[in-house]
């Protein structure tokens, strides 16, 4: 976290303020003050775009940004661990630094507090919160002025001579290492991104539907990933088809979710086979085969127009 709070304010990174130790009821806890940010992808696309997905102008540029945070943060030789559209927060468009804390709660509406109660009446116990808040919601606040995003959630994070044995990453963006219980490093990050890619223009990750089992989700990667599954992973898995299918189904799949009549579409087919081409670059099995941020944005696509 000192790292963290090291890293400049705008970079695509949140930024850690302060920290400091509370001593309560329930022991000692470690407090972070974090830099306030506004909603999640999902969420400014469940309250603002009506066909569930971000345009594709808007998706470009914080793909964009995303790489340049997740380079960032690699460059500090930190994984985030926990890669995924809802640890993308959008950054305010108005300054909050001066801003009184009544103007603020204005915006923002009044917090809603309700008394913790126990199931049957019974009191509650010596520790536990007399009462708890309700998130607030930004749906109200315009966001026609984007200033960007910046990854967040660091909860996972971790250093590679201290890998964790495993990650919590939503099983959607799981990296197959972690389902294979392989050695862990940052590269993790790099397979997540490449399930983002897809996720932020197409509004669904590369895996149609939640996968039932690892299985499942290993099929799913076969037809997708751009290698064969690794030698020492089989037999740690029950495989379904023997068929050679590694990354055949990529790029049809990209342009058949992105391109369906229901959705408007206002990227080119070009567009796609060139974003397709770049998250192929990161699905990889093999974990050494992927490429890291910095090539992802070296590509000409990235510079052109106004990405």
């Amino acid at each position: 976290m000192k790292t963290l709070a090291s890293l400049k304010k705008n970079s695509h990174l949140m930024g850690m303020l302060d920290e400091f130790d509370v001593d309560g009821p329930n022991g000692k806890h470690k407090c972070l003050v974090l830099e306030l940010l506004g909603p999640c992808v999902p969420d400014v696309i469940e309250s603002r775009y009506s066909d569930g997905r971000l345009p594709g102008h808007l998706a470009k540029t914080i793909a964009e940004q995303s790489l340049r945070g997740l380079k960032t943060l690699h460059e500090q030789g930190i994984a985030h661990g926990d890669l995924h559209v809802r640890n993308l927060s959008v950054i305010l468009p108005f300054p909050v630094d001066d801003m009184s804390e009544e103007v603020f709660i204005d915006m923002l509406g009044k917090p809603k507090v309700g008394l913790v109660q126990k199931v049957g009446g019974r009191s509650i116990e010596p520790g536990m919160p007399q009462h708890i808040v309700q998130s607030a919601t930004y749906s109200k606040i315009p966001l026609k002025s984007f200033r960007g995003i910046k990854i967040v959630d660091f909860g996972q994070s971790f250093l590679p001579a201290f890998a964790p044995r495993t990650l919590r990453t939503p099983l959607a963006v799981r990296p197959p290492e972690v389902l294979f219980s392989d050695p862990l490093d940052f590269r993790v990050d790099l397979w997540s991104m490449g399930c983002m890619l897809f996720e932020l223009f197409v509004g669904q990750p590369p895996f149609d539907g939640p996968p039932s089992t690892p299985e499942v989700l290993v099929e799913q990667m076969r037809e997708t990933a751009g290698d064969e599954l690794p030698e020492r992973w089989r037999g740690l898995i029950k495989e379904g088809s023997e068929t050679n299918t590694a990354g055949s189904l990529l790029q049809s799949w990209l342009e058949e979710t992105y391109f369906d009549n229901e959705r408007k579409s206002d990227l080119t087919r070009e567009d796609m086979r060139v974003l397709g081409g770049l998250i192929a670059k990161l699905l990889y099995f093999e974990p050494s085969r992927r490429a890291p941020a910095s090539q992802i944005l070296r590509d000409a696509w990235f510079r052109a127009g106004d990405a």
